[in-house]
Formats: structure tokens, sequence, C-alpha cells
């Protein structure tokens, strides 16, 4: 699978959070140009485990809204004599 395409901006911002995170949790400093390289190695990598959950729940919530609307058709079905 392709790694995401994200803007500059969306790279960025992640990038800051996860220099914000290895400060703060872990005590850590790196810089921008090695946070941009873990954000790209997270999409890379773990990116389609969360891409496949996001597909995984929007099947289940697509087959939700099918049963849903079986059972609406389903009630304006007429009696055949």
């Amino acid at each position: 699978m392709k790694a995401p395409a994200f803007s500059r901006e969306q790279k960025e911002r992640m990038a800051s959070k996860v220099k914000g995170y290895l400060r703060d949790e872990l005590q850590q400093e790196i810089g921008s140009f090695d946070a941009e390289f873990l954000v790209d190695f997270l999409a890379e990598e773990l990116g389609p485990y969360f891409y496949n959950r996001g597909l995984a729940d929007a099947r289940g919530l697509l087959n939700e809204k099918m049963a849903e609307l079986d059972y609406q058709v389903q009630e304006l079905e007429q009696a055949e004599d």
C-alpha cells in the first residue's frame, strides 16, 4: 500500500506533535527533520493498520444502515391475496 500523501502543513503539524510527545513523555529532543522522517516511517509502516481499521468501521456502519434500509423496504410490502 502506498503511504498517504499529506500536505506540507499537515506533515509539519504531525512532526510537531511527535516532537512534543518525545519531549514530554520520553525526555528526548529531536529536530524537525528527524521528526518528519519518523512521521513518514509511521505513515508507511503503521498507516495500513489504521486505514484498514477505518475501512472495517465504515463497512460495519454501511452494513448496519443497509439492514435498516432493508427493514424499511420490507415495511412497504403489501399483502398479496
